[in-house]
């Protein structure tokens, strides 16, 4: 994974609450088990019309947004637990995702895919909503290690909180055996003593 520790981007709002994992990866396109490729089918049902024609209503297909922070409404993740949902974002390109509530699975899967999933207050959701709407080049800081996410264009910000193990991961570029390789020594270490 790649590292991360801080952030600074536009953003893409979606404000539709309850999105969830069939929205985001609908199962059809479930077949594949590498990760590579998903993100040409995220929000494939909402980005595209039955024809195949894009829609040009949907806000991803909408060229005044850009940027690889995804800012969502409540509840993002919702439904069932596909890990796949993780890669359509990640490969799309988005590394931080804003809601005021996450579901637990996603926000699992999300952290171990190298999308960092920030959970704010549902004022300052709304705000970052006002804000991008206001001006689409909104500059959005998200900084890891002081845990901290910040509009740039008017200085509000708030603290959102990780799991400490999560943020050494993400900050260090670690999937989960790699940060058992990273303590390799300590854990040998402690092995000797035991004998």
């Amino acid at each position: 994974m790649d590292k991360f520790t801080k952030l600074k981007s536009t953003a893409i709002p979606l404000s539709i609450e309850n999105v969830d994992t069939d929205q985001i990866i609908p199962a059809r396109f479930l077949k594949a088990t590498s990760r590579e490729g998903f993100g040409e089918n995220l929000f494939r049902d909402w980005r595209y019309n039955k024809d195949g024609s894009a829609n040009n209503d949907f806000i991803l297909n909408n060229t005044t947004y850009q940027g690889s922070i995804l800012v969502a409404g409540d509840n993002f993740g919702c439904g069932s637990s596909r890990e796949h949902a993780a890669w359509a974002i990640h490969d799309y390109g988005f590394k931080v995702v804003v809601s005021s509530f996450f579901a637990d699975i996603f926000k699992g899967n999300a952290l171990n895919n190298g999308v960092l999933p920030v959970q704010v207050s549902p004022e300052y959701l709304q705000e970052l909503f006002s804000e991008i709407e206001k001006d689409p080049n909104t500059q959005i800081e998200v900084d890891l290690e002081a845990e901290k996410i910040t509009l740039l264009s008017n200085g509000s910000s708030t603290n959102f909180e990780i799991n400490s193990y999560k943020k050494t991961c993400l900050i260090n570029g670690y999937d989960d055996i790699d940060f058992l390789i990273s303590n390799k020594e300590a854990i040998e270490k402690f092995e000797s003593t035991k004998a």
